[in-house]
């Protein structure tokens, strides 16, 4: 059993250890940190790496569990991103073939951010012809094992470098650049994106 946090749009890293995990358990009884996978991915933009980031709502302050976090309408965020991923990946082989698939999820307007991202991680383990049994949390474990990567993807963390490479759309303008959404891969590769991630050479996790 792998233990991983909620995430929206993972990255790619994060998808290749969930292949390979044999069992998938999916944190939501911790306290939510900040700035984390949980509420933003990043995508491969004109101008390079662009963040995008899901507004919360703490109902109970700091203290707040990750399966109680509530998504903020406040701000047209959804439109943004839809506009912000055809922006990137109008020109990407795949974004047609996709692009109605993940913006059927984007504008669900769940109230919850663990079931939002639980539907994306669902839908994009669909897309990749992978059939995978997702277990919740029912109690915080400090310390569960080895097989603990709920904080083992971070935008805080130094990119992974060793993800194999692959062609990005503006890659010849600013270079491969990893660390970026599992959507990147699916625009840019497509059904050939499993392959890429069953590659276990180019893991690191």
């Amino acid at each position: 059993m792998v233990l991983f946090s909620i995430a929206y749009f993972p990255p790619a890293s994060y998808m290749q250890a969930l292949v390979h995990a044999d069992k998938v358990m999916i944190e939501c009884q911790e306290t939510y940190p900040k700035q984390t996978y949980r509420n933003r991915c990043y995508i491969y933009s004109a101008n390079g790496k662009l963040p995008l980031i899901v507004p919360v709502i703490k109902p109970n302050g700091n203290q707040t569990k990750t399966k109680d976090i509530l998504i903020s309408y406040e701000e047209p965020w959804q439109k943004n991103h839809a506009r912000a991923l055809e922006s990137a990946y109008n020109a990407s082989p795949y974004f047609l073939f996709y692009r109605d698939d993940i913006e059927e999820i984007l504008f669900s307007s769940h109230e919850l951010l663990v079931e939002m991202n639980l539907d994306i991680l669902r839908k994009i383990l669909e897309l990749l012809g992978i059939e995978k049994k997702i277990c919740m949390s029912r109690e915080f474990v400090k310390e569960p094992g080895s097989n603990d990567l709920r904080n083992g993807f971070s935008p805080k963390k130094k990119e992974d470098t060793s993800f194999r490479e692959y062609s990005q759309v503006f890659s010849t303008k600013h270079g491969f650049i990893p660390g970026l959404s599992i959507l990147d891969l699916l625009f840019n590769l497509g059904p050939d994106s499993i392959n890429h991630l069953s590659t276990k050479q180019s893991a690191n996790y």
